[in-house]
C-alpha cells in the first residue's frame, strides 16, 4: 500500500518519543541509454478542484518517457510498446521533498533484440532517494552481465537484487534507517520473469475472450501476509501498530484484519530493543538495520508469458495501488484505447486525485505500462 503503510515510521514516531565504498568490476547501466525521461510542461491537464498544487506546479513533480517507446521482438513476432510516468508527492510540510522512487526502462537491454527491462525503485527514509537511483543503476548493471554470461533469468534477477543490497551497504550511502524495494521485469521476447522486494506491484491484463482482467503477479510483503509475518517473528521482530507501540490499543492482540481496514495504522516492525525500523514491509534493498529482523532483500520470482491473451504488463509503486484497485488500472489502460502515454499520465493523476481525497499528502507515485501486439502467426 502507500505510503502511510509502506514507508518508515520515523515521522510517526515523531509522536511516541524524539527518537566504506562499494565494490567494483561490474558495469554501470548509465551508458545503456534507458528510454529517455521528459517534463510535461505543454501537457493540459484537469487537477481536481481540491489539489493544493497548480497545473503548473504539478507538471513540475511529473516526469515521463519522452512520448511512447516501442520496439519489435523478431523471435517472438510481436511489437512491444511502453510509456512510464513518475510524479513527486506532495508533502505540505515538505513541498520541496525530492521523488524517492526511480524508474528503469529500456528495450534492446544488454544489447539483445529480444530483451526489455523494466523496473521502479520506491525508496523510503532521509537518504531513500539516493538508495532508490543507486540500486537502479545497480540491478540494471547486474542484470545486463548475467545476461551476458547467459545465466538463467530467475537466478540473475536474484543475483542482482542480493548484490546490489550488499553493495548499498558498502557504499557512503547510509543505508541502516534507509532503503528500497523493487518491482522489476525482465522480457526476453514473450517469456516475462518477475522480481519483487517489498509492497510494489506487477499485474498482467489477461483475457479468455472478454474484456482483459486483471492478474496480479506479485504478493505485497508485508507483515499482513501471515507467512512473512511468521517468518520476521522468527527473526526476532516484534510486529505491532502504531496504536499498540503507543498503547492506544492492546499490544498482546493481533489489532490489524486485512490492507483494506488497516485504518491508515498497518502492522510494522520493531526492533525487541528499540523504536526501530518501524518498516511495514518485509523485503527491502538496503534498511541494514533491519536484517537481523528479517528485513531482507531476497526477491520472489514469478514466470509468466505475453500473448494475444495477455498482452498487458504493468509495473507501480504502491503509490498507485493505495486507493486505485489492480482492476481499475487495467480498465483505465483499456479506456484510452492504446495510447499508454495518456493512461499511464491519467491513472497518475487519478491516483493523486484519490489521496488527497483521503489524505492531506500524497505519495511518490510511478507507473509502467507495457503492452505486446501485432502478434505473427510465426511467433505462435
Amino acid at each position: 500500500m502507500g505510503c502511510t503503510s509502506s514507508k518508515p515510521a520515523q515521522e510517526d514516531l515523531k509522536r511516541v518519543s524524539a527518537p566504506g565504498t562499494g565494490r567494483v568490476g561490474r558495469r554501470s547501466s548509465m551508458g545503456m541509454h534507458a528510454a529517455k525521461p521528459a517534463t510535461l510542461q505543454g501537457f493540459p491537464l484537469q487537477l481536481p478542484p481540491t489539489s493544493p498544487l497548480t497545473p503548473s506546479e504539478y507538471r513540475e513533480r511529473l516526469v515521463a518517457c519522452e512520448g511512447e517507446q516501442s520496439c519489435r521482438l523478431p523471435q517472438a513476432g510481436c511489437l512491444l510498446r511502453y510509456a512510464f510516468v513518475t510524479q513527486r508527492g506532495f508533502y505540505p510540510e515538505a513541498r520541496q521533498k525530492s521523488n524517492q522512487d526511480a524508474v528503469f526502462a529500456k528495450h534492446h537491454f544488454a544489447d539483445g533484440p529480444e530483451n526489455c527491462f523494466f523496473a521502479v525503485f520506491d525508496g523510503h527514509g532521509s537518504n531513500g532517494t539516493l538508495c532508490a537511483q543507486f540500486s537502479k543503476e545497480k540491478v540494471a548493471g547486474h542484470l545486463q552481465d548475467s545476461i551476458a554470461a547467459h545465466d538463467q533469468a530467475s537466478s540473475a534477477m536474484t543475483t542482482a537484487m542480493l548484490e546490489t543490497n550488499e553493495q548499498l551497504h558498502q557504499s557512503p550511502i547510509d543505508d541502516s534507517m534507509s532503503g528500497t524495494t523493487a518491482i522489476a521485469a525482465l522480457v526476453q521476447g514473450r517469456d516475462v520473469t518477475v522480481a519483487n522486494v517489498g509492497d510494489s506491484r506487477a499485474i498482467m491484463g489477461h483475457s479468455t475472450g472478454g474484456p482483459l482482467r486483471a492478474e496480479c503477479l506479485t504478493r505485497d510483503q508485508t507483515p499482513f501476509r501471515l507467512d512473512e509475518c511468521n517468518r520476521v517473528k522468527k527473526c526476532g521482530a516484534r510486529v505491532m501498530t502504531l496504536d499498540q507501540i503507543e498503547g492506544v490499543k492492546d499490544a498482546s492482540k493481533q489489532s490489524w484484519i486485512d490492507e483494506d481496514k488497516d485504518g491508515g495504522d498497518p502492522p510494522r516492525i520493531w526492533s525487541s530493543s528499540g523504536l526501530y525500523p518501524g518498516t511495514a514491509f518485509t523485503r527491502s534493498i538496503g534498511d541494514q538495520s533491519a536484517e537481523h529482523l528479517g528485513v531482507i532483500a531476497d526477491p520472489e520470482i514469478t514466470e509468466h508469458r505475453l500473448s494475444p491473451e495477455a498482452p498487458l504488463l504493468i509495473l507501480a509503486s504502491d503509490g498507485i495501488f493505495e486507493f486505485l484497485s489492480n482492476q481499475t488500472v487495467v480498465d483505465m489502460v483499456l479506456n484510452y484505447h492504446g495510447n499508454l502515454l495518456d493512461a499511464a499520465i491519467h491513472i497518475t493523476i487519478r491516483a493523486y486525485d484519490l489521496w488527497l481525497q483521503n489524505e492531506t499528502r500524497t505519495d511518490d507515485i510511478t507507473i509502467i505500462i507495457v503492452m505486446a501486439s501485432d502478434f505473427s502467426e510465426s511467433g505462435k
